[in-house]
């Protein structure tokens, strides 16, 4: 049976939300400026040469910003007075802290046994994606709780998240593991720096403090 939680449901953060927001409003227009600098080095060709430099010219374009040579990895520790349960229901449920820059943009969010779909518009409603995370959860030998989100878009592999989640007296920790599954081409770097931009806010608005972090963005 499929449930949704529409966009303006009380189980997601508002805090989350207004920083997923702010993330988009800057992303959106970065996107478009990575276009409209290809489409002007194109005409910018065709106005100085001819067309068929111009052409040649978009082609490499075009296979630049689209080949798939980036991918990202790292690791990062969040801190949390929450105790243990209530840090486990939310990593396991579909709309995990580490994940609220997905769900925070998302125009609804379905369930769907372990698996949570968010479903995200762009290009004016043009075009739209599915983010599907896949939850699991498992215990650690040293008594914690180890949770894996698998997530894709539009079913390709996108990324893996997991979380090795530990309760002391005073605070519960989280070391999560992030892996993209998929290499991106250009296009997507805008992204991907903007996105670290607001990355520990969003986390913090939600009473994650991010106490170490070492990422990896290249080849």
């Amino acid at each position: 049976m499929v449930s949704t939680i529409p966009s303006t449901d009380s189980e997601r953060s508002q805090k989350a939300v207004d920083v997923a927001q702010q993330y988009l409003r800057r992303e959106r227009p970065l996107n478009a400026l990575v276009v409209v600098l290809a489409v002007s080095v194109f005409l910018g060709t065709y106005l100085l040469t001819a067309l068929l430099p111009s052409v040649l010219v978009a082609a490499i374009l075009i296979i630049g910003v689209r080949l798939p040579i980036f991918q990202s990895n790292g690791t990062f520790r969040l801190r949390t007075s929450d105790d243990l349960d209530t840090v486990i229901d939310e990593f396991s449920g579909p709309l995990p802290p580490v994940l609220a820059l997905q769900w925070g943009v998302a125009d609804k969010v379905s369930i769907e046994g372990d698996t949570a779909i968010y479903s995200v518009s762009y290009l004016f409603g043009l075009r739209s994606a599915d983010v599907t995370v896949h939850t699991k959860t498992d215990s650690t030998a040293g008594g914690g709780y180890l949770i894996e989100s698998e997530v894709t878009v539009d079913g390709q592999p996108w990324a893996t998240y997991t979380s090795t989640i530990n309760s002391s007296r005073e605070y519960t920790t989280i070391d999560v593991t992030y892996s993209s599954n998929r290499r991106f081409g250009l296009r997507r770097v805008p992204q991907q720096l903007i996105a670290n931009r607001y990355r520990d806010e969003v986390l913090s608005v939600q009473g994650y403090t991010v106490v170490t972090r070492e990422s990896h963005f290249g080849i």
